[in-house]
């Protein structure tokens, strides 16, 4: 099989454009060939259909009677096609076309004569969603509409049609796409009966009214990135559990409280049928909240859970709720008196019911799922949701992973067979290990293998089991490929899961496949809204591209959740120092008053008194934290010593930032041997020895560091020793091999840096690092240049 064909089957989200001759059987044989001939030079003259071909980016499948047009772009890349060829029709009125898109999954099959064919659910749904329309008529998926809302110029030209049944009795949400230059502003006729039935108006009333009630909405409504309440409205079958009350007498009883809560949201959400927002979007809400509408529509569902939860001694009260935000009416609710033993059956129960109310269609495994029970004992149940209390805290800090490890390590000591437990352990170690808020140390790194293979050796299907297998091949091994593989299993039995398609979005960006990695995110985003870590890492997405204004309005929607939020407000920090606006990076970090914990801030304010050459005051906060080290920091109390030594430096104090770099070096040196694959701390060494003057062992180290994460298999990170190189060749003397380095750095995507943000010829022309190349002509163009934006998006 060639090398294209490998390619071409690769399961990959596809944006895809399904046309469709109309009346194409009535013709004659003739007739037929001479309409499918003008249809592809129709199609073969569209610009968009040219960009992509040209960019090996698209893949045309002749149906017989019309074609499917699979873009590898952007999800907007199908929708000005169809417009243009729309528009194009114009020239040719005997041709009728109608046109269907979605954005979805595809996969290949290879025939015969190993030519590659797609198939999956971005194709299926694209031709049921093109079913639904009448000639001339370009209608999207609920799932394209929302993404083009995104971009102003689509936002008035979306026209909300509501829900029509297809094939096997499945139902799709429909959009129509037109103005009075392109499309069909007719209500398609399968809708007119259903649009009859709801809205209960006359049929000579029926198409006038709602597509005039369609156009005023789409054309006043005020749309951002990430606003989930849009002009599509809220699927019926959604909800969301907002935080249950501790209501009782030992307030340390809240773990309690948010681990019942968690579970029956759990529950839920492996119902395929319903929509279930995420615990990290609910958890900043009140528990009983006074405007149930606003948060309903600030999270895109119909349905809020509220809760209470009494705990004392080994009896407990659960009372639930179930309320229509939209009316605030309540359509169940219920209190459940059981001992502590018998917890799961109220889980259960509850879960049970609100999908009986919501008429959710549960599968025979589904009810299997959402009645089992995880562990027999309750100590054991105990100490797990003690565990998951520290995942739920906002930030993951060292303390928090230390915190959750404990708890679920106890669990599982005192049930060997809590499959969920172990899942959860893998979790927390292999994120911890990858984000480095626990040492990534072998001995993490097997924990969390062993933890994984536990699971699913207990449970096999279990969709918590498969999803901490393939973050464990994403995080500790970076197997992507695997870490797919175990991922696709798991969205299978965890419909409703934001962690599945996020940690895909990580595997993409792993992969440099930018456009696949945002496409994730924004999935991720609609099951979880308010996750400001999720928002965060999108975030981090766009500030690896250099798309700052992109990134800055992903982190005011972080504000928008977290007002104040210091991490976020040290990213926006960052941002400015990349854009060189020294002032407005002051101004945002000025309020911060970090501890040792928090390394990253400190590090964006370090960066900051460097780059302004006015460190005083950051090296007073440095000593203060150094006298007393943090020891779970590991190898960031080098890190920041090394720091230390650079503030010093730039303040003119040789002899201290001498003895600092000395000190540094004595703390990280030891550490390589449990952390072979730290390329931060054999990052960190190499920056050491370059100031301590040791020129050779400097390049040893960033020729290690560089075969750690070579940027070939990991674009994201792969260039962040390359910028060691630079720095270090810069200081060394090395300026014929320094400026090929950053003339490469500056035309790359990529994480990390000295603060978190790849170089900019803004960062050159202030960063002391590179003053021994001020005087260099070649340097000198290279700092005067725009701010490059990545070229391959």
């Amino acid at each position: 099989m060639s090398a294209d064909v490998k390619r071409e089957i690769q399961l990959d989200i596809a944006h895809v454009l399904f046309i469709d001759i109309v009346g194409y059987s009535k013709l004659s044989i003739s007739d037929q060939h001479a309409a499918v001939e003008e249809l592809n030079q129709i199609v073969r003259a569209s610009e968009q259909f040219q960009r992509a071909e040209a960019a090996s980016r698209l893949i045309k499948i002749p149906t017989g009677d019309g074609m499917a047009l699979v873009f590898y772009t952007s999800p907007d890349g199908p929708a000005q096609c169809s417009v243009e060829i729309s528009c194009a029709l114009k020239e040719h009125p005997r041709l009728q076309l109608r046109m269907g898109i979605h954005s979805g999954p595809v996969s290949g099959v290879v025939d015969v004569t190993e030519r590659a064919n797609l198939t999956g659910a971005g194709i299926n749904i694209a031709q049921r969603v093109m079913d639904c329309g009448d000639a001339g008529h370009i209608l999207l998926s609920k799932h394209v509409a929302e993404d083009l809302e995104e971009y102003e110029q689509w936002r008035p030209l979306l026209h909300d049609l509501g829900s029509c049944e297809v094939k096997h009795g499945m139902r799709v949400s429909v959009v129509n796409l037109y103005d009075d230059q392109f499309g069909n502003a007719k209500l398609p006729r399968r809708f007119e009966t259903v649009q009859k039935r709801r809205m209960r108006l006359r049929w000579t009333a029926t198409a006038a009214a709602l597509l005039a009630l369609a156009a005023i909405v789409a054309g006043i409504a005020v749309f951002s990135r990430y606003r989930v309440g849009s002009t599509l409205a809220a699927p019926e079958k959604s909800i969301a559990v907002l935080p249950f009350e501790n209501l009782s007498e030992e307030k340390a009883n809240a773990y309690f409280a948010d681990g019942i809560q968690d579970e029956i949201l759990t529950r839920l959400s492996k119902i395929a049928d319903l929509k279930v927002i995420s615990r990290t979007s609910t958890q900043h809400y009140k528990s009983a909240p006074e405007n149930l509408r606003e948060i309903a529509r600030q999270l895109g569902v119909a349905h809020i859970l509220e809760g209470s939860v009494q705990k004392s001694g080994e009896a407990v009260r659960v009372n639930v709720q179930l309320i229509k935000a939209a009316n605030d009416s309540h359509l169940w609710a219920d209190t459940f008196d059981r001992k502590l033993t018998d917890i799961f059956s109220v889980e259960s129960e509850v879960a049970k019911a609100i999908a009986d109310r919501l008429r959710a269609k549960l599968t025979g495994r589904e009810e299997q799922v959402i009645a089992a029970k995880p562990t027999d004992n309750p100590e054991a149940y105990d100490a797990y949701l003690r565990g998951l209390a520290y995942t739920f805290r906002a930030g993951n800090t060292p303390a928090n992973s230390l915190g959750a490890q404990k708890y679920l390590k106890e669990a599982v000591r005192l049930d060997p067979k809590f499959a969920v437990g172990w899942a959860r352990l893998s979790f927390v170690d292999s994120r911890s290990y990858i984000t480095q808020t626990l040492q990534p140390t072998v001995a993490l790194r097997e924990e969390a293998r062993h933890a994984a293979e536990t699971a699913l050796n207990l449970q096999p299907n279990l969709g918590e089991a498969l999803m901490a297998k393939g973050y464990y091949h994403y995080s500790c091994l970076k197997d992507y490929d695997n870490a797919v593989r175990y991922f696709e299993q798991a969205r299978q039995l965890l419909p409703n899961s934001s962690q599945i398609p996020e940690s895909l979005a990580y595997v993409a960006r792993r992969q440099g496949e930018w456009d696949r990695s945002d496409s994730y995110f924004k999935d991720a985003v609609r099951l979880d809204p308010r996750n400001v870590f999720l928002l965060g890492q999108h975030a981090r997405l766009d500030v690896a591209l250099r798309r700052f204004p992109e990134a800055l309005r992903i982190l005011d929607r972080v504000l928008d959740v977290i007002p104040d939020d210091a991490d976020t407000l040290a990213q926006k920090a960052s941002i400015a120092q990349a854009e060189g606006d020294l002032s407005r990076a002051s101004v945002l970090l000025a309020p911060l008053h970090p501890n040792a914990a928090d390394t990253g801030i400190l590090e964006i304010q370090v960066y900051q008194a460097v780059l302004e050459r006015r460190p005083t005051h950051t090296i007073s906060r440095l000593k203060e934290i150094l006298a007393k080290p943090d020891p779970s920091l590991g190898y960031l109390n080098g890190e920041l010593r090394l720091l230390l030594g650079w503030a010093q430096e730039v303040a003119g104090d040789h002899p201290s930032a001498q003895e600092s770099w000395r000190e540094a070096r004595s703390e990280l040196e030891p550490l390589l041997k449990e952390q072979l694959g730290n390329y931060i701390l054999i990052g960190d060494l190499a920056l050491t020895n370059m100031f301590l003057g040791n020129k050779e062992a400097a390049l040893t180290l960033v020729e290690r560091a560089k075969a750690v994460i070579p940027v070939e298999k990991d674009p994201f990170s792969g260039p962040a020793p390359i910028e060691i190189l630079a720095r270090v060749a810069a200081q060394v003397g090395e300026f014929d091999r320094a400026i090929p380095v950053l003339q490469k750095l500056l035309s790359l995507p990529y994480d990390g840096g000295m603060a978190g943000v790849p170089l900019t010829p803004a960062l050159l022309r202030l960063d002391p690092m590179f003053d021994p190349l001020r005087n260099d002509p070649r340097f000198q163009k290279l700092a005067a240049s725009p701010t490059p934006e990545a070229a391959d998006k």
